[in-house]
């Protein structure tokens, strides 16, 4: 019994002792198994942070306040040659490369954002870039991180991206706004000069016609004759253009090549504008080389161009001269019409003079098609158009189509 005894007194504790064991080493396992998953879940959220940071294009900064340095934690912003700050960098290092005004913005909020009177900051800088005159815009979210016991912060922490790419679409949306806001202007005002334009001529033909059924002498006959031959061309040069607008709108014209000689196209305008030329007291020249120059484009198209330039040249020169000419150029033809007529203001002279409904004298007739139709159609033959001008001294416009 002693024996027996002593047994159940040794191996009572010792079988205790194993429980607790085992217990203690159950709770460890789990323990560490909820380590295990507590690091492998924090990892995985690092994954998708990077990840988010990585899409985003973001870099992650953080700045303690006491010391006044910057450090950023992590960087995935486009590389635009953007000045580096080293770990722990003074603040006044990254504002030093702000331009003026975005320094003095960024100080501001970031001294309120620090002294705690707000919770949060959003502010978009321009940046100078190092070594050059370049500048890049950048967007910041910050917000406070830690505080004392007292409230007061000691860290912020923030966000920032490069917005060059939405700086440019901002521009171009701008610019598009401002160029539909002036075309839909021009457009109604041109609606409101049509009547003009087409009641003038039509009045003068209708006037014209009958006062001719009255006329005394056939001298007098033939004035009026002349007048309503002058108002009826008019007339029928508004609805061309007109017609030609709609149609290269529409692009619904082909285009039909053809070789043909610069010199004779040239000659046959000479002789178009010749009754312009003598009813003015003008003098029209055409200025050519002894070897015409072959082109091989649309001819019509090229046509309607000098036909153009011409009709102005005639409408804006009271005396003097209208030339007509060209210049090769490497393997470029530069074809032009010059005058010397009222010339044109220096700030039309450039793309916006070929803009549809824009006339520099509201006074003189037209629609203000007649440019505008002149470089749809150097477009649509690979051309381009321009213009040369001071104003009281004349003008040149001109064409330029390649050779080959």
């Amino acid at each position: 019994m002693r024996i027996d005894l002593l047994v159940w007194i040794v191996g009572i504790p010792v079988l205790i002792a194993a429980v607790v064991m085992f217990l203690y080493q159950l709770r460890q396992h789990r323990q560490l198994k909820e380590d295990i998953d507590q690091l492998s879940k924090v990892k995985r959220n690092t994954i998708e942070y990077d990840l988010v940071l990585k899409a985003m294009k973001l870099t992650v900064w953080r700045i303690d306040l006491p010391t006044r340095t910057i450090t950023y934690e992590s960087d995935y912003r486009e590389s635009i040659g953007m000045p580096v700050l080293s770990r722990g960098s003074d603040v006044e290092g990254f504002c030093n490369t702000l331009m003026p005004e975005s320094k003095a913005k960024i100080a501001a909020g970031m001294n309120e954002l620090a002294e705690g009177k707000i919770d949060e900051y959003h502010e978009q800088y321009e940046m100078l870039l190092p070594n050059s005159d370049q500048h890049a815009w950048g967007e910041l979210f910050a917000t406070i991180d830690k505080r004392d016991k007292n409230g007061k912060p000691l860290s912020i922490v923030g966000t920032s991206m490069i917005i060059n790419r939405q700086k440019e679409i901002e521009k171009a949306l701008i610019e598009a706004r401002n160029k539909a806001e002036e075309s839909d202007r021009l457009k109604s005002a041109f609606l409101a000069n049509m009547s003009h334009e087409i009641r003038t001529p039509l009045n003068a033909i209708v006037g014209f016609s009958d006062v001719l059924l009255m006329a005394q002498s056939d001298e007098e006959r033939k004035k009026l004759i002349g007048l309503i031959k002058k108002n009826n061309a008019q007339l029928l040069r508004l609805f061309e253009n007109m017609t030609n607008m709609a149609k290269l709108e529409a692009g619904n014209v082909a285009v039909k090549k053809a070789r043909f000689e610069l010199n004779q196209l040239l000659t046959d305008l000479a002789g178009r504008y010749a009754a312009e030329r003598d009813r003015k007291g003008l003098k029209f020249q055409v200025e050519t080389m002894s070897e015409s120059p072959v082109l091989y484009t649309d001819r019509a198209r090229l046509r309607e161009i000098l036909n153009q330039y011409l009709n102005n040249a005639f409408k804006f020169t009271d005396k003097g001269s209208v030339t007509v000419g060209y210049d090769v150029r490497d393997s470029l033809l530069r074809i032009w019409v010059r005058d010397t007529g009222r010339g044109i203001p220096a700030k039309y002279c450039n793309e916006r003079l070929f803009e549809r409904f824009v006339k520099v004298d509201d006074f003189v007739q037209g629609t203000g098609l007649g440019l505008s139709i002149c470089r749809s159609l150097a477009e649509s033959i690979s051309g381009r158009v321009g213009v040369e001008s001071k104003e009281g001294e004349g003008t040149l416009f001109w064409v330029e189509i390649s050779m080959e």
